[in-house]
């Protein structure tokens, strides 16, 4: 999964509209390669955002059920935030692949 589209579901309290909206708009941008639409593509762009924003409200508020206790948005940003910073100590550790550049490693 893209690193910045974060969970939205079963969370106390419950992923905010905006937070919902943001999620769609990093999706529409994943997809689509682009950051900022064109004017040409405004429209489509407005329109994806507003239904995938829809459809994951329904989703996440009303189809989706979870037997376990909610997640707490606290430790989940602290999880996170290890991960994070062991992804980067596994790739301080590891060098890159060679390449005819750089034959030793990047």
């Amino acid at each position: 999964m893209c690193r910045n589209i974060r969970t939205l579901f079963h969370f106390e309290p419950p992923a905010s509209d905006d937070e919902i909206r943001a999620a769609a708009i990093q999706y529409v941008r994943k997809v689509s390669g682009s950051t900022r639409p064109s004017k040409a593509n405004q429209a489509a762009s407005d329109e994806a955002i507003d239904t995938i924003t829809a459809i994951t409200r329904r989703l996440v508020r009303e189809q989706l059920v979870s037997a376990g206790p909610p997640r707490n948005r606290e430790i989940e940003a602290k999880k996170a935030k290890l991960r994070g910073q062991r992804r980067e100590a596994r790739a301080v550790a590891a060098p890159g692949p060679a390449s005819p550049d750089h034959p030793e490693g990047v």
